[in-house]
């Protein structure tokens, strides 16, 4: 028998922690291959996005002036959602249809390493871009409005849940529609997160088609998990919200890791 047919059957046979570790090792260098790639531009992603929290801060003072004790803690953990979920709707589905423009998407999947592995590492980059904004978009929130505002210890995982499930949606629209489809989604996605979500707002204040609408999206789950993180005294998180969010989680992944095994 050839080594050719025998390398597989011992790569399989390898012990289970060895193919975990490299697997590992394999999704770090694709973080750090990203990272480095993207050395000039990430400077400024992340300088937007921490523009963009603090900008909608600022504008929606404008707006609304001197808002009571509730409106405020709206306004104050709404913003820093915003731009929480608009860097994985808006800013992953560009650079993905950048870099299947150039080619450079294309180069990467010919690499002998696991397609999920690919998706692991670029989610990441982009849940690691949208922290800094979400941080500052609190503090300026608190400040503005006079939020007294409370993190608790499951704000974390709410905002990389809501982080990553911002990023696979948009990953997987990247990778399943045209380039210039997809960049002209991404626009139009910015005025409905920004205008027409239950984000920094009440939901009742909406017709009631659009609540039974956002009952099943995942944007309004998005916004009471970061809420109810943020400000635990005044909100809470219906169960429902919990699943629902969950459940796009995760159909989101799996979408997005199934359009980058298909364009391969």
């Amino acid at each position: 028998m050839s080594t050719a047919t025998l390398a597989p059957v011992a790569t399989a046979q390898r012990p289970l922690a060895v193919r975990l570790a490299d697997s590992w090792a394999q999704t770090g260098l694709l973080i750090q291959w990203q990272l480095r790639r993207s050395a000039q531009s990430l400077p400024l992603l992340v300088l937007v996005q921490i523009l963009l929290s603090v900008a909608t801060i600022a504008g929606y003072g404008l707006l609304v002036g001197h808002p009571d004790h509730l409106a405020g803690l709206y306004l104050a953990t709404g913003a820093p959602t915003v731009a929480l979920i608009t860097v994985g709707l808006v800013m992953t589905p560009q650079a993905v249809s950048q870099s299947r423009t150039e080619g450079s998407l294309d180069w990467l999947r010919t690499l002998p390493v696991p397609r999920g592995l690919f998706l692991v590492a670029d989610l990441t980059v982009w849940t690691l871009i949208a922290l800094p904004g979400l941080v500052l978009g609190i503090i300026a929130g608190a400040i503005r409005f006079d939020a007294d505002l409370a993190p608790t210890w499951w704000l974390v995982p709410a905002a990389l849940i809501v982080s990553l499930t911002s990023a696979a949606v948009g990953y997987a629209m990247a990778s399943m529609l045209a380039p210039t489809v997809a960049q002209l989604m991404s626009q139009v996605l910015v005025f409905v997160v920004l205008l027409f979500t239950p984000i920094s707002f009440p939901a009742d204040r909406m017709p009631d088609w659009a609540q039974n609408l956002h009952a099943w999206l995942p944007l309004e789950p998005m916004a009471q998990v970061i809420r109810a993180g943020l400000a635990p005294h005044d909100f809470t998180v219906p169960g429902r919200s919990w699943i629902v969010l969950g459940v796009w989680c995760l159909a989101a992944v799996v979408g997005a890791g199934s359009a980058l095994r298909k364009r391969g």
